[in-house]
């Protein structure tokens, strides 16, 4: 009953370590075609405003 046991856990965890080896969880290294930037030709980006409160003023939680 116990090398019953014993044989069934060695065979699953030899096939888990099995799975892990052979997974397909591979990330494939694509090279991507970056195209030259043209100076003068991008337009302005604009400039963004917040509105976030300084660090000592906290809104209302209600809680």
């Amino acid at each position: 009953m116990i090398l019953t046991i014993t044989l069934i856990l060695s065979f699953l965890v030899a096939i888990n370590f099995l799975l892990l080896i052979f997974s397909c969880n591979k990330t494939s290294k694509k090279v991507e075609n970056k195209k030259p930037r043209v100076i003068g030709t991008e337009k302005p980006t604009p400039t963004l405003v917040s509105n976030q409160l300084s660090s000592n003023q906290l809104a209302a939680t209600g809680s």
